[in-house]
């Protein structure tokens, strides 16, 4: 499983569509995304102060069997590889979601059945 932290804007955009896609693949041709060992520093580097998030666990099978491209690909400001996904993602392949939002003191935690 890979895992993506989204707005709610961009989640509720896809249960109309679809399909997930977000500013990421337009700008950078593939959707960022993250082992589930990744997505607390993600949300801490570049989620914090957002509201409205959501926590998207996607099936990388599911994936593949819809032909959309997963590579990992190293990240050296990290020191880490991510998982990019190159194109839209089926709302097919999204097989849990959580609500994601910061505890009072402002830190992430992963949900509790996760």
């Amino acid at each position: 499983m890979i895992y993506r932290i989204a707005s709610l804007a961009d989640w509720q955009q896809a249960q109309r569509t679809g399909f997930f896609a977000s500013a990421d693949l337009a700008a950078e041709g593939f959707i960022h995304a993250s082992d589930r060992t990744q997505v607390l520093e993600t949300a801490r580097r570049y989620y914090t102060g957002h509201p409205d998030l959501v926590l998207l666990e996607i099936d990388e099978e599911r994936l593949t069997e819809a032909g959309v491209r997963l590579e990992r690909e190293w990240v050296a400001a990290r020191q880490q590889a991510f998982a990019h996904v190159f194109g839209p993602i089926p709302v097919a392949a999204v097989i849990r979601q959580w609500d994601f939002r910061p505890a009072a003191a402002g830190a992430f935690t992963l949900p509790a059945d996760l």
